[in-house]
């Protein structure tokens, strides 16, 4: 058999060595534009930023590393022209010699990548994209000579990573962002919590404008301010690299990636598509989507390699789980948003707590806000979000284990997650999310959301905090009536008749208040994650460009 992988990083290189274990005497041949194969490409800002100080330490493994244990003919350098699918053959180019040749094939697996999307806006050709090793040493040798002034175009997870690693070198760094929050995959009022680190941090955001020009040492913005930057890094984002998929006349999805079935095999059977320049299958509605994480493209690997040798496979669709590490804090996700949820037409119950990251009682507790989305008929989990400085880690990671294996959110109150103080709650952040989603799904409670707020004052809806005198002199809502907790039963004649939405801090209080009013008749809701989610939200914040400056 001989097998031909184009692109030989995550995905091509797992598709190369899983197969040489199933087949020993297949033919292997991988062709990879760059000169490096099998690098950790996540790892390349942490480089630019010195915290990772060997080059070395990226690289997985080289073509010499993997012909002498796999036997496989790894040729960099090396770049495929074009498919004759109806042939089976792959015309190559040696970018060292300007040699040209053709390869046959049984199979073809195409792992091209994604390419750095590039505005069309003039002097781009100073900004700096992050995505292959060559780039990274490019611009370690820029920073190395110790610009001022950077400005990151993007504030996405690379975006944001290299932004800490500039900081990281000392360099006075602003990110421009077209949106107007940070992190698209996160909704507003969690991106806020992000903004407000990365401010904390010394960099300077300018959310909602963007690039219209570059200078030779400045940045020219659509709102007409003018930025200094000796460095400009390009991290707005990918798109798929289909060109030869295109040219070969293999069918393009939906969302401009490759379309493949489930067993990754393109229009043409004979030819397999993974990584990011293939589409997915999301898992919650079977739609076509865009994902360009490793680990994504290490399991198509698996599963393209098993299908190749005959070996049973079970085709899989993705939920899209990230973490990024931003500063002090763990940034992760897994699932839908609100915004992709409500642009999709589906309605969902929102549940935000704010939890400790183990026992409160035991030194070093750290707080983090978690965010899960539910269906409201069926209960289903259909997203998380999670942002703190300790233990988002592993919520997230069991939030998505639960949305993989089908446990819905009250379920959640019902998972043995190990415990000790020094790392967790005998109710844990997890099993609290199923309690809070049990009590509204039951219609036990009822709930308000933080951009629900304004239109409930103006129907004159009662804004009862029942937080503690100190807390509500700090800060409390417009118009907010204080009777802490304790004290609701003593002063009920103090309630006006009609609607009232109570308010703690997280929440908690405010579900003990919430049930003492259900008990009187009252027409009461309880304002999901307190003042905590509130005071960070939209509704409340400063526009994060004014409080970057």
């Amino acid at each position: 058999m001989n097998v031909v992988i184009i692109g030989g990083v995550a995905g091509g290189m797992s598709v190369a060595t899983r197969l040489r274990r199933l087949i020993e005497d297949a033919s292997i041949v991988v062709i990879e534009r760059s000169a490096h194969v099998s690098y950790a490409n996540c790892g390349l800002p942490y480089y630019v930023g010195g915290v990772i100080e060997d080059e070395a330490a990226l690289l997985l493994q080289t073509p010499e590393s993997l012909h002498e244990r796999f036997r496989i003919d790894v040729r960099v350098h090396s770049e495929a022209l074009s498919i004759d699918a109806k042939a089976r053959r792959v015309r190559v180019r040696n970018l060292d010699s300007d040699e040209e040749y053709e390869l046959a094939y049984d199979a073809l697996v195409l792992s091209p990548g994604a390419s750095p999307v590039v505005p069309p806006i003039p002097g781009i050709e100073r900004a700096y994209p992050l995505r292959t090793v060559e780039d990274v040493e490019r611009l370690t040798s820029v920073v190395q000579d110790a610009p001022r002034h950077a400005v990151v175009i993007g504030g996405g997870f690379i975006g944001l990573e290299i932004a800490e690693n500039l900081v990281h070198r000392g360099i006075a760094t602003r990110i421009v962002e077209a949106s107007t929050q940070l992190l698209a995959p996160l909704d507003p009022e969690m991106a806020a919590l992000v903004a407000e680190e990365v401010v904390r941090q010394g960099v300077e955001l300018h959310l909602g404008t963007s690039v219209s020009t570059i200078g030779p040492t400045s940045v020219h913005l659509s709102s007409g301010e003018v930025i200094d930057a000796d460095l400009v890094v390009l991290a707005i984002g990918v798109r798929p690299d289909t060109a030869l998929a295109r040219e070969a006349g293999l069918d393009i999805g939906s969302r401009g990636g490759i379309a493949v079935n489930g067993f990754n095999q393109t229009s043409d059977p004979t030819i397999y598509a993974l990584g990011d320049a293939a589409e997915k299958m999301d898992a919650l509605d079977g739609s076509a989507t865009l994902v360009p994480l490793a680990n994504i493209a290490n399991r198509h690997g698996r599963l393209v390699a098993d299908h190749i040798a005959g070996v049973p496979v079970r085709p899989r669709t993705t939920i899209g789980t990230a973490i990024v590490k931003v500063f002090d804090l763990t940034v992760a996700t897994t699932g839908w948003n609100e915004k992709r949820l409500a642009t999709a037409g589906r309605s969902a119950i929102a549940i935000h707590t704010h939890p400790s990251s183990h026992a409160g009682y035991y030194p070093g507790a750290r707080p983090m806000s978690l965010k899960i989305l539910v269906d409201p008929t069926s209960g289903a989990l259909l997203g998380a979000q999670g942002v703190g400085t300790e233990g988002v880690d592993k919520r997230i990671d069991v939030l998505a284990t639960a949305i993989r294996g089908g446990i819905g959110a009250a379920e959640l109150a019902d998972l043995e997650l190990a415990y000790a103080p020094p790392f967790g709650s005998a109710k844990d952040p997890v099993n609290m999310l199923g309690y809070v989603a049990g009590n509204v799904l039951s219609g036990l409670e009822r709930t308000a959301q933080w951009h629900e707020v304004e239109e409930l004052r103006s129907r004159g809806v009662t804004i009862l905090d029942v937080r503690s005198r100190g807390e509500f002199e700090r800060g409390s809502l417009p118009d907010a009536v204080n009777i802490p907790v304790d004290e609701l039963r003593e002063r009920r004649d103090e309630i006006a008749q009609g609607p009232v939405m109570v308010f703690c801090q997280v929440g908690q209080r405010g579900h003990v208040a919430t049930q003492i009013l259900n008990q009187w008749g009252l027409d009461v809701r309880n304002l999901d994650g307190g003042y905590a989610t509130w005071s960070h939200s939209p509704a409340f914040s400063p526009t994060l460009e004014t409080l970057s400056h």
